[in-house]
């Protein structure tokens, strides 16, 4: 089985070169995991505290479950991955069932911060983009998908996320086999990983 970690800052297109890769290889070779899932549970906050939560440090991620659920991918044994609301700042109940499969991608900004993680994966991969171009798609998705403001969406990217990306997204490019600059527009890079997957599918 070929474990790959896909990095990158909020905004930077990891999403979109996943989903290439994956439309590219046949579609029950390959399982994603979303580090998104396995944000800790903040039931136990009040509304405004959930407001505030800064979703953009390690501490915020339940490793423990995500590492042992790699783990038992890498088995070949299938998991219940979490469901994570981000309008609410909560798990739900609800898990999804994710298979184990030839090509496992764990996708998630701060996936190559972890050496655990790191350990695991035999192809580490880091997606670049510039700043201001992945502050555009933060602000369109957090109204869109998580109903937020421009005013709470840019309070958030100031106070958290970029200093979060300069503090331990960003330095975990060192970490990566391959870094991928453009985003989901590189196709060159995106076919050479696609390559490599059919390769191991082979």
């Amino acid at each position: 089985m070929m474990l790959i970690g896909v990095a990158g800052g909020t905004g930077s297109g990891k999403t979109t070169v996943v989903k290439k890769i994956t439309n590219g290889v046949p579609k029950d070779s390959i399982s994603i995991v979303s580090q998104d899932a396995y944000y800790k549970n903040n039931s136990h906050l009040t509304d405004e505290e959930r407001k505030t939560y800064n979703f953009d440090h390690p501490d915020a991620i339940d490793w423990d479950l995500l590492e042992s659920h790699l783990e038992e991918l890498m088995k070949g044994n299938n998991i219940e991955m979490p469901c994570y609301s981000f309008v609410n700042s909560m798990r739900l109940k609800e898990t999804i069932t994710v298979k184990a499969k030839t090509v496992v991608i764990v996708e998630g900004i701060l996936v190559l911060t972890r050496l655990a993680i790191r350990k695991l994966c035999n192809l580490k991969v880091f997606v670049d983009a510039p700043s201001d171009e992945r502050l555009i798609r933060v602000i369109q998705r957090d109204i869109n998908e998580r109903d937020r403001n421009v005013k709470e969406v840019l309070k958030r990217y100031l106070e958290t996320v970029k200093p979060m990306h300069n503090q331990f997204i960003e330095p975990s490019k060192q970490f990566a086999d391959i870094i991928i600059p453009q985003g989901g527009s590189n196709k060159v890079a995106i076919n050479l990983l696609i390559a490599a997957v059919l390769e191991k599918i082979k």
